[in-house]
């Protein structure tokens, strides 16, 4: 009898881990998609090709979500950051409740050779 009672509690359980593992990843996810486009940011002017290295190393789905902001002055030596915001939605089943991911990386500007 008390199994009956236990068992959904169980599940519930098992679904809120799965959910804050994938919420985990993605957030690492983020912060390596920042990084990606630091790097870029830091070894060429062109702003838009920073995007484009952090939206692909988020993937395609987040990707297209993504708010990608970069700032480059142009002087060698000064930092170039990137900041990366998804809203990831969390127990989409039951409603969805949105969290804000964010991520941001900072690299030097490197000299073109």
């Amino acid at each position: 009898m008390e199994f009956v009672l236990v068992i959904p509690l169980v599940f519930l359980l098992i679904a809120g881990l799965a959910e804050v593992a994938v919420l985990a990843r993605t957030s690492l996810q983020v912060a390596a998609a920042a990084r990606e486009g630091a790097r870029a940011a830091a070894t060429t002017p062109d702003t838009s090709k920073a995007v484009e290295a952090a939206r692909r190393a988020l993937g395609e789905e987040l990707g297209g979500r993504a708010r990608i902001t970069v700032r480059r002055p142009p002087v060698v030596g000064r930092p170039a950051q990137v900041t990366v915001a998804v809203h990831y939605t969390l127990l989409s089943a039951l409603g969805g409740l949105r969290v804000p991911l964010e991520s941001t990386a900072v690299m030097r500007v490197e000299g073109v050779r």
